[in-house]
């Protein structure tokens, strides 16, 4: 994938870091660390800046949490409500459960668009249960330019400023990504077992 990425950055320049962004906000298994990090060191080989780079990433990471927004806005609450009146007991969720985890969004969701888009993967969905929430959309298009610039400009600045070095920087990444996803499997299963043991608890009062 590496080099599938060099040479499509090699040929289409700006345009190529923009729709490669784009594409990653949306399907994150490409990974944004190579192609920021890789823009950053063509800055120094090519008519390239750090400034341009930076500008045409932050677009098209926007234009991509955009488009999972406008998904989530699709499946609002309410749909959900609908979902779980049919199917809840067989997923073992309530409509109060949908309710609460949306007032819990709506609490902390400012926080965790800024924040998420400096974490790998949950920098991609955390656009979805934002638009689900109806966050409203000028605060989650700031939150999310400011959060991606600054992602962004770390990543370019380093591949930059590391030269033809720039590829040791992604195996640090890869590494700092592989934690994430630990931590989100932890979080995940603890929450599962959380969920269902009150569940439990529940029933039997």
């Amino acid at each position: 994938m590496e080099q599938w990425i060099t040479d499509w950055l090699s040929d289409f320049g700006y345009w190529g870091v923009f729709l490669l962004i784009m594409i990653e906000n949306v399907f994150p298994p490409i990974p944004s660390e190579i192609i920021l990090t890789l823009g950053g060191f063509m800055t120094t080989t090519t008519s390239m800046t750090i400034v341009g780079v930076i500008t045409v990433a932050t677009l098209g990471s926007v234009a991509g949490a955009v488009i999972l927004y406008f998904i989530g806005l699709q499946l609002d609450v309410e749909r959900l409500e609908k979902i779980v009146e049919k199917h809840g007991r067989w997923l073992r969720v309530t409509k109060q459960d949908i309710r609460r985890a949306d007032a819990w969004f709506d609490r902390i969701g400012p926080w965790a668009v800024f924040f998420g888009r400096l974490v790998p993967l949950v920098r991609s969905l955390i656009s979805i249960p934002a638009g689900m929430s109806n966050m409203r959309f000028s605060l989650f298009l700031l939150l999310t330019t400011l959060g991606t610039v600054i992602w962004n400009t770390i990543l370019v600045s380093a591949g930059a400023a590391l030269g033809e070095n720039w590829h040791s920087l992604v195996g640090y990444f890869d590494i700092y990504s592989n934690i994430i996803y630990v931590l989100i499997v932890v979080v995940a299963v603890g929450w599962f077992i959380w969920f269902t043991n009150k569940k439990k608890k529940q029933k039997r009062v």
